[in-house]
């Protein structure tokens, strides 16, 4: 046989069983999800519950929205999600889209890149005030993502107590969602709810007529408790799903006491319904929910001491759970 020939079929033989050993990737394992009843299922029809972080408002850290942070993340603290925080005012896409609207990108491509999945988030307080300047965003990110089943789009980060879920955050949800749905028929929404995203019942009791859209809930544990937890069970008897794509392990200002019985109440509670979570933030800010010591690398790279309290806490907890998923 032909030596050259040989060399070629042999190391076709060694890279075909590196790719066989690879460990899959969780998108590998749960491909397209979709939404049934009050649980997201993966392409073979097995319960998904994701673990992950959320980055900070991308105006004010957007030094840790690159591809290098967003593999640590995967492979160090086994992050299954990630949500990218688009900073919407304050010095954000309304003001600078051209800044921001790239930040954004790289997460969502880094998330793609290394197979997990992405929240891309509206994050605002006041959305439904401004629905052109949101279309016009994700029209831009349907338009370029929407065949990927990494992606989810969360379009109304945490509307105020003072909105009305039936003629301010629902008419603007459902305009949002059509957008979307023009370009990217299937993969899940995730629609805020009145009171920071916490009213959560009023919105099962008026669902969203969209098949694959989940409702916000957001928590701070030394904040909230079992009123929100009692909540969020009479939302889901009512038969929608929710995605904790925000929560701390402090008071709600993001400061104050790290409570770690607090957190692991919601812990339970959230393994109990299979929901999926975020934690805020990956960021270097002083403050009790900020996952990372000041100064540090902004790519990633971190050894344990240079993670703040809740950082070391939460990456415990998301490696603990989230561990047999990445298993070969």
């Amino acid at each position: 046989m032909n030596i050259k020939l040989l060399f070629l079929l042999v190391l076709g033989v060694f890279y075909h069983q590196i790719v066989k050993c690879q460990t899959p990737t969780i998108v590998d394992r749960y491909g397209q999800l979709r939404v049934e009843g009050s649980y997201i299922l993966g392409q073979n029809g097995d319960t998904v519950q994701l673990r992950g972080m959320s980055m900070f408002w991308s105006q004010w850290m957007g030094q840790y929205y690159n591809a290098s942070c967003i593999k640590w993340l995967r492979d160090d603290w086994n992050c299954t999600v990630v949500r990218a925080a688009l900073g919407v005012e304050s010095g954000g896409y309304l003001e600078n889209p051209y800044e921001e609207v790239p930040k954004i990108k790289r997460v969502v491509d880094a998330a793609i890149k290394n197979g997990i999945y992405v929240i891309i988030d509206y994050h605002s307080h006041e959305a439904h005030k401004n629905p052109a300047a949101a279309k016009k965003f994700f029209t831009e990110m349907a338009k370029k993502y929407g065949t990927y089943p990494n992606v989810m789009y969360e379009i109304y980060n945490e509307p105020l107590q003072e909105t009305s879920w039936s003629k301010d955050i629902k008419p603007y949800a459902e305009s949002i969602i059509s957008t979307i749905r023009t370009y990217d028929p299937d993969n899940i929404i995730i629609c805020g709810t009145r009171q920071w995203s916490q009213l959560v019942d009023e919105a099962a009791s008026d669902p969203i007529k969209d098949k694959n859209t989940v409702y916000t809930l957001h928590y701070y544990a030394a904040s909230h408790g079992q009123s929100l937890r009692d909540e969020a069970e009479a939302a889901i008897k009512k038969g929608i799903a929710l995605f904790v794509s925000e929560f701390g392990t402090c008071d709600y200002s993001g400061n104050g006491t790290l409570d770690y019985e607090a957190s692991k109440i919601w812990w339970d509670f959230l393994d109990k319904y299979k929901i999926s979570w975020c934690n805020w933030s990956i960021a270097d800010k002083n403050e009790t929910a900020s996952a990372l010591q000041f100064g540090v690398s902004w790519s990633g790279n971190w050894k344990i001491e240079k993670l703040s309290p809740s950082g070391k806490f939460v990456r415990e907890e998301i490696i603990k759970k989230n561990s047999i998923l990445f298993q070969k």
